[in-house]
């Protein structure tokens, strides 16, 4: 496996500094796009720190400012929040699921920022043995960035769905099978199969450095 530098580093949040930081970075993006939405997502949400959740940050390493943020939620600890608004089918409902949401970066943010957030999703779920990542899309640009990494159609294709979770507003919602995504990509040759399996980013980091036990412990869930 090759290695790779960047300027940019992918940490969970655990300060207060660090999910008021994503709240900003999540409040621009949304409100980038929505004006009158942005507000909305500028403050830390109780699901932020709940049990089985984690926040990303990725940040510049030469200014510290962060660029882009993710959250993480897996569904041993509970029902994922979109499962308030619709039922997931047995497929996917039957196997520990986590729902990546909170997708936030900066505008005119590196291309790599994203990359890097979806690639640290990816090594958490697989670390701890989630089956299914799920989650809803709103933009035509997102759902083919999700559709290029493999994601799928959980209900019919084209299909929208109003998640309470997401503000009220229809979604696509896809899933990836965390466990076949290589062989997936190596099937398609999948451009993004070198970054995401190939290449060794030591500066995407998706445990804590003081919980050396959380993946063992997250991944009793899917036993």
């Amino acid at each position: 496996m090759q290695a790779a530098n960047l300027s940019f580093a992918v940490r969970l949040a655990s300060t207060d500094q660090d999910f008021r930081d994503a709240c900003t970075v999540r409040a621009i993006a949304y409100g980038h796009h929505d004006p009158e939405m942005g507000p909305r997502f500028g403050d830390v949400e109780q699901l932020d720190v709940a049990e089985g959740t984690v926040v990303l940050l990725c940040r510049d390493q030469a200014t510290g400012q962060c660029m882009g943020t993710a959250r993480i939620q897996v569904s041993g600890f509970g029902p994922l929040t979109l499962e308030s608004s619709l039922m997931l089918p047995p497929w996917v409902s039957s196997r520990l699921r986590a729902q990546i949401s909170r997708l936030a970066v900066v505008p005119g943010a590196s291309n790599v920022v994203k990359l890097l957030l979806m690639k640290a999703s990816y090594q958490y779920c697989l670390a701890t043995q989630v089956r299914w990542m799920v989650i809803g899309a709103r933009s035509a640009a997102l759902i083919r960035n999700y559709r290029s990494l493999g994601f799928q159609d959980v209900f019919e294709p084209g299909s929208w769905h109003v998640l309470a979770s997401g503000g009220g507003l229809p979604h696509q919602i896809l899933a990836l099978d965390v466990a076949g995504a290589r062989d997936a990509w190596q099937e398609t040759k999948n451009r993004l199969l070198a970054f995401m399996t190939e290449t060794e980013h030591a500066d995407v980091q998706v445990f804590a450095a003081n919980d050396e036990h959380a993946p063992a412990r997250l991944a009793a869930l899917a036993a």
